[in-house]
């Protein structure tokens, strides 16, 4: 992983066929330390966003990590600094969880905050240990439960040690257990220095679990800040279509209760 640096988004479009999804998009720094949380509703581009990043769609504009201009790599060097967890885990993959994560990490080279003499069944294992799945080594992938594929998900774009953590949707289809292990994951993924940036649909997992949140309509920055600065009635009403409360429970954390829809048309 290199040395943290925030990572500036300026003018990005995203077009499929005649449809402009994106259009000069300028995001506000995306800090490292932090869980970065993509909301809006859907169609409002947060998916594309992502792809952008990782350089898995066509993208113009400007995406700089420091001193390195990640819109000028190509994809193979991109991945070096920039890891991806697709919404869903791919199936049929005829390997086990420590065979797959094995592949991962020799699909290129990649710097290590592991030891040097240290082997890649070691800096498997190691990851597994820390993501608590350790027990998990052995069993072929198409044998785990929903929640146990995305943590192994998370592990494969995480064993190379990239600055960045795009996760789109990880918590979709997760029992409560699970959408709190994964969103504890990235969240001590992030405190060690990482730069993670999540699409999520649940405004009170994001308010939970992110730092800072970024709200897209129709493909332009609506708002950006803290959960307190972002998650407000206007902003649900005006994005979400929907008459919301904000309210605060015993242990201080926002959530938004709905009421029901706006009139109109909805955003």
């Amino acid at each position: 992983m290199k040395p943290p640096s925030p990572l500036l988004v300026t003018g990005l479009s995203v077009g499929y066929r005649q449809r402009q999804v994106i259009d000069q998009l300028q995001l506000p720094p995306l800090q490292p330390g932090q869980v970065t949380a993509l909301v809006g509703p859907n169609g409002a581009g947060k998916s594309s966003l992502l792809k952008a990043l990782a350089g898995l769609v066509p993208a113009r504009g400007s995406l700089q990590l420091g001193s390195t201009a990640l819109h000028a790599l190509r994809p193979a060097q991109r991945a070096q600094y920039v890891g991806y967890m697709p919404q869903f885990a791919a199936e049929g993959v005829a390997l086990t969880v420590l065979e797959s994560l094995l592949a991962a990490l020799r699909s290129q080279n990649s710097s290590s905050n592991a030891p040097a003499n240290a082997t890649p069944i070691e800096r498997v294992h190691a990851l597994l240990q820390q993501l608590g799945i350790a027990h998990l080594a052995l069993l072929p992938l198409d044998s785990l439960s929903g929640g146990q594929r995305q943590l192994v998900s998370l592990a494969q774009s995480v064993i190379r040690e990239p600055a960045i953590l795009l996760l789109d949707e990880p918590t979709s289809a997760l029992d409560l257990r699970h959408q709190a292990l994964v969103m504890g994951t990235a969240r001590m993924l992030a405190q060690q220095g990482r730069i993670v940036i999540a699409v999520l649909h649940d405004l009170n997992l994001a308010a939970r679990w992110a730092d800072a949140l970024i709200v897209l309509r129709r493909g332009s920055l609506y708002t950006s800040g803290s959960p307190a600065q972002t998650l407000t009635p206007a902003m649900l009403a005006e994005v979400y279509g929907v008459q919301a409360r904000v309210q605060s429970c015993s242990q201080g954390w926002l959530q938004i209760v709905v009421d029901g829809t706006t009139a109109g048309d909805p955003p």
